[in-house]
């Protein structure tokens, strides 16, 4: 392999693995904002 590959090849999956990160950290805070939903809803009619 070509040096500029392996750059290449490292940045395509560098920017990869960020893109994974980034979707699972939304999907754990919308799951993470579902469940508490209802603590909050109770905690305003107060």
């Amino acid at each position: 392999m070509d040096l500029a590959s392996i750059i290449y090849l490292s940045v395509t999956v560098g920017l990869f693995v960020i893109f994974v990160l980034i979707v699972r950290n939304t999907y754990k805070r919308k799951n993470r904002e579902k469940k508490e939903a209802p603590k909050y809803r109770m905690m305003d009619d107060d």
